[in-house]
């Protein structure tokens, strides 16, 4: 498969992730904006919905803070040519920061260098996952600063159970408040070890809001969180109101025995995500948008 194929690709997973939500996404926000009963808080949902329209009509990015870009790759055990994906990736970010833009934000912690073309040391991030196949999936991701800023780890007593949980995780959106641009996806890693409940809930933002959870006791924590956060009264933009999430979702692990892990990961109101699966022989299929 030719790697120009591939990078295109990616510039195109790109532009689509800042600049147009994916139908699921814009369904939550369009649901929550007929639903909400505060007068601000539906004004709020108004503009965000304006602003979703003028970005997709434009082609411009629908906020002004593209993130820091993370990429979930699901890798077909007989793709041709994986040692070279992720000099590709780097390749491809270097080039949107120029031509989607992107607003250059990797930043070296010790110096406060700006690379000033969304690359650096570990950056962008790359999550892999082996398969069978002959295909390679990759999901771009772009983390703005503000819903970054609110992600939070606990380790709980392993007594304190799914009550500790759900006292966490509201505890951790009332102080939030409005810094992660409500309403939010909320995603919940639980179990495993530290690194391993964090990265938990990363993956839990993959999930489409319009796909049930298939585990029933999982599907039910996540609609009693939903619920609960909700009564919250954070509202858009931390304004008031009844939408404070579009919804919660949830990965989780077997954990030792004397540690519960939790972690609280927030994606803003712009949940903004975009897949496409390039086939060996240089098909490439977007999964998340229609282009």
């Amino acid at each position: 498969m030719s790697l120009e194929v591939l990078e295109n690709a990616v510039i195109t997973l790109l532009k689509l992730a800042v600049v147009k939500l994916p139908e699921d996404v814009k369904s939550a926000l369009e649901k929550a904006y007929r639903a909400e009963r505060s007068p601000i808080g539906k004004a709020q949902l108004e503009a965000i919905l304006d602003n979703i329209k003028i970005a997709e009509e434009t082609g411009t990015p629908m906020c002004q803070d593209t993130g820091l870009t993370s990429f979930y790759l699901e890798a077909g055990s007989r793709f041709e040519g994986l040692e070279r994906v992720e000099g590709i990736l780097r390749r491809a970010i270097r080039r949107a920061t120029v031509e989607v833009p992107l607003r250059p934000n990797a930043v070296d912690p010790f110096t406060q260098e700006n690379t000033n073309d969304n690359t650096g040391r570990q950056v962008p991030y790359m999550h892999w996952r082996i398969v069978d196949g002959d295909f390679l999936e990759i999901t771009t991701v772009p983390n703005g600063g503000g819903s970054e800023n609110m992600s939070a780890l606990k380790m709980m007593s392993a007594d304190e159970g799914t009550y500790g949980l759900k006292k966490f995780v509201i505890e951790n959106v009332v102080e939030a408040g409005g810094l992660p641009c409500p309403p939010t996806v909320i995603g919940l890693g639980v179990g495993g070890g530290p690194n391993i409940a964090m990265d938990l809930a990363k993956l839990a933002l993959l999930k489409p809001l319009d796909k049930p959870e298939a585990d029933k006791t999982v599907a039910r924590l996540e609609r009693e969180l939903y619920e609960a956060v909700n009564r919250t009264g954070v509202g858009p933009m931390g304004l008031g109101g009844d939408s404070t999430t579009l919804g919660v979702k949830i990965e989780y692990a077997h954990r030792h025995p004397a540690s519960y892990p939790v972690a609280v990961a927030f994606h803003c109101w712009a949940a903004r995500r975009a897949t496409a699966r390039i086939h060996s022989n240089g098909d490439v299929e977007y999964l998340t948008h229609k282009v």
